[in-house]
């Protein structure tokens, strides 16, 4: 699977917690954006059933 690179516009204020949760969770700011994402992703899945990728 190839990895992609996506740039978001995010506050200055919320990107400085986002860096603090991070931290608290011993993750760099990119892989807790991951798990996130991945976690949003099985709550709609939960909920509506698996997303098909063809």
């Amino acid at each position: 699977m190839a990895i992609k690179s996506l740039s978001i516009r995010i506050e200055e204020k919320m990107l400085h917690k986002l860096h603090i949760v991070a931290d608290y969770e011993g993750r760099s700011v990119n892989s807790e954006i991951l798990i996130l994402i991945r976690e949003a992703i099985e709550k709609y899945e939960e909920k509506h059933g698996e997303i098909k990728i063809d």
